[in-house]
C-alpha cells in the first residue's frame, strides 16, 4: 500500500466514524427532548399540584400530599437521567 493509500484509507474510517458520530448525536438529541419534554410536563403538574395543596395545606389529605411527593420523586429522577445523559 502506497501512502496515498493509507491516506486515504484513514480519511474514510474518519468519515465513517463521523458519520455515525453524527446520527448518534442527532438521535440522542431527540431523546433527550423527549426526556425534556415529558420531565417539563410533569414538572408543571407538580408545581400547580404543590400550589393548590399548599393553598388548601389544612384540608389537604395524607395521600394527596403523598401522591405530589411521589411525583416530585420521579420528575426529580427524569432530570437526573437527562443530566447524566448529557
Amino acid at each position: 500500500m502506497t501512502a496515498k493509500d493509507d491516506i486515504n484509507e484513514i480519511l474514510n474510517d474518519l468519515k465513517q466514524l463521523r458519520d455515525e458520530l453524527k446520527l448518534q448525536m442527532h438521535l440522542a438529541k431527540d431523546e433527550i427532548s423527549e426526556q425534556w419534554d415529558s420531565a417539563e410536563e410533569k414538572f408543571q403538574q407538580f408545581e400547580n399540584k404543590a400550589e393548590q395543596i399548599a393553598s388548601e395545606a389544612k384540608d389537604a389529605s395524607g395521600d394527596v400530599a403523598e401522591a405530589v411527593k411521589l411525583l416530585g420523586g420521579e420528575i426529580k429522577n427524569a432530570f437526573i437521567r437527562i443530566r447524566s445523559s448529557m
